[in-house]
């Protein structure tokens, strides 16, 4: 009997004990396609003994660049499949920053999903000596491209299928030889504190962990999930490939991020992980909705959101309901708290999970308030995605990421850092043998996050230890407690809280645009652009106001003296963000070292 301890393997037992059942949906032309897990299964084998035969061999490194679509996992799962190395690159990533990828992974082909991304590589492809074949998956506007190293997705299959035909059992037999020890995958680091690392993820990496979460999480095959993080990303990867792997579960390719609500209401998904980001910009289109609609529905809203806070504060404080609140909070649920979870798409949905970055506590009960009971859960790259999940009965707000799941080993250091062992820990950065020294010593994953555990046994994550801002008077403050406070405002889209080695802290605000806009039609204040908004006087006020209401909630050392409003969105582009909308602050620190500057004199 196979033993399923690697992706492929499990893959090869989906097929046989799925067959017919949608194992992935997409979108195209506004219709909804559907992919059988035989098909998925055919797909992948085509593309695989199509890449056997084009020479890639076992540890060789495919990149993939491009936004999430079926594609991307038949070239992941066929990479694996063959005992390769695959690597994500995020298609939000520049030229430079592309072609750093593939030249650090030493990557020999590369899937690029359309014109803009394979006009990247070609850009850099002379000095990538070790790039043999660049594969397309969308050939629109390529068809006069002239360079030999460019071929379509289905050229690829189209040369696997006659090898299919003379050996059919042949890519059965490389799923059956690959090897837990094996790397599967290298996922690059965000680099929100320098250069990306590569970390090498091994096959046994990849199903301790999701055998360990399963034990907290329960997974079944009807479950169904939205693929809208980059697939790259660590957490993404977990939610469209590993959970779908392990229990058979469906996954849907949201259009974009811009079309996500939507697709939400159509998919309407059992279980939904996003970054912060996401949950707080679904909160805020709530919140201004409600603003503007009619005074009935306003004073339905206003009613009712009372008796569902009062509900999720018992149930947060592991305290019965009593039958009062219980009568209550149904006729609650009957006159808003279903129609909001309808119109988020989140109605059938009983897996809620927010990871990447902390999450506003005042967010999360605004959730659980609604009837949306999100967890936080806390992972690294390193360990091979989630290592801290929180059961549905010990959910806890306020950066709280309950126990370690089975298989992981949590202490604290001296100075309060999480290390964490266990057989999730990474194999180290690729060709990086001093980082990966420096990340893992005796066996524990050093994670450069500052937390402490409570008498429960559940750790609350502080901060990243490089971010814990020490004032002049040697007060030690973690800047996210406060940003996620400010954030919490439909008003701020991002803050960031400045005060190291200072007499008093600071902050850089970005504005929301879209909702600020609104409130400025709404006072019939004239504006432009975001530069207009963010430089209006009367802008100024209202994100004064908003600072005024957060320092209320705040000690006198950790309340904001001085704050200004960036003039520009922060952008990716500009490396001020990462692909996960995390700000890199020692870029931001510098890049507006000068504006900072004159907060303190």
């Amino acid at each position: 009997m196979m033993t399923l301890d690697t992706i492929p393997k499990l893959f090869l037992r989906n097929r046989d004990l799925y067959r017919d059942q949608v194992a992935l949906r997409e979108k195209d032309l506004g219709i909804w396609q559907r992919v059988s897990w035989t098909e998925y299964w055919d797909q992948v084998c085509y593309f695989a003994l199509g890449l056997r035969r084009l020479g890639l061999q076992k540890g060789d490194k495919l990149s993939i660049l491009g936004d999430n679509c079926r594609e991307w996992l038949y070239a992941d799962l066929a990479a694996q499949a063959s005992g390769a190395v695959t690597v994500g690159i995020y298609p939000t990533d520049v030229v430079s920053q592309v072609k750093y990828i593939l030249e650090n992974s030493e990557s020999r082909f590369v899937v690029a999903k359309d014109q803009e991304q394979v006009d990247k590589v070609l850009e850099v492809k002379k000095e990538l000596p070790l790039l043999t074949k660049i594969i397309v998956i969308d050939m629109k506007g390529l068809r006069r491209y002239r360079d030999l190293m460019i071929l379509s997705f289905e050229d690829v299959q189209t040369l696997g299928r006659p090898l299919h035909e003379e050996q059919p059992q042949l890519f059965e037999d490389m799923v059956r030889g690959t090897h837990p020890e094996e790397v599967g995958i290298i996922v690059y680091t965000s680099g929100t504190t320098g250069r990306p690392k590569g970390a090498m993820i091994s096959q046994k990496n990849m199903v301790a962990m999701i055998q360990g979460l399963s034990q907290v999480l329960d997974f079944k095959s009807t479950d169904s999930f939205v693929s809208a993080l980059p697939l790259c990303h660590i957490a993404e990867r977990m939610f469209s490939l590993i959970f779908p792997m392990w229990a058979g579960c469906t996954v849907n390719f949201a259009e974009s991020v811009a079309t996500l609500q939507e697709d939400l209401r159509e998919i309407s998904p059992t279980a939904f992980l996003n970054v912060p980001r996401i949950w707080e910009k679904m909160q805020s289109n709530i919140l201004i909705r409600m603003e503007d609609a009619v005074f009935f529905k306003r004073w339905i809203y206003r009613a009712m959101m009372p008796i569902g806070r009062r509900v999720a504060e018992y149930k947060l404080a592991f305290r019965p309901v009593p039958l009062l609140w219980k009568l209550l909070h149904a006729l609650a649920y009957m006159l808003l708290f279903r129609s909001l979870k309808n119109q988020l798409g989140l109605l059938e949905a009983r897996i809620f999970v927010s990871g990447a970055a902390p999450l506003s506590p005042d967010i999360m009960l605004f959730y659980h308030s609604i009837g949306i009971p999100v967890r936080e859960c806390y992972g690294m790259t390193e360990m091979s995605g989630i290592s801290f999940m929180p059961k549905d009965s010990e959910i806890k707000i306020g950066g709280v990421v309950g126990k370690p799941i089975p298989g992981v080993e949590v202490r604290l250091a001296a100075d309060g850092e999480i290390l964490q062992k266990g057989e999730t820990v990474f194999k180290g950065y690729y060709a990086n043998p001093q980082a990966s020294q420096e990340a893992v010593k005796e066996d524990w994953l050093y994670t450069g996050d500052v937390g402490v555990i409570d008498e429960d046994g559940d750790l609350r994550i502080t901060d990243r230890k490089k971010d814990i801002i020490i004032t002049a008077g040697g007060k030690n403050i973690a800047p996210s407690e406060i940003e996620n406070k400010l954030k919490f405002s439909p008003f701020i889209k991002e803050a960031i809280v400045i005060g190291d080695r200072r007499k008093y802290l600071t902050c850089l605000i970005q504005i929301e645009l879209e909702n600020v806009a609104n409130w400025a039609q709404a006072n019939r204040i004239a504006y432009t652009n975001y530069k207009s908004l963010a430089t209006n006087p009367e802008v100024y006020k209202l994100i004064q106001s908003e600072v005024d209401t957060v320092n209320t909630q705040l000690a006198r050392v950790e309340t904001i003296k001085k704050f200004t409003i960036l003039d520009k969105e922060l952008d990716p582009d500009d490396e001020e963000l990462t692909a996960t909308m995390k700000v890199r602050r020692s870029i931001i620190e510098k890049k507006y070292k000068e504006l900072i500057e004159t907060l303190y004199r």
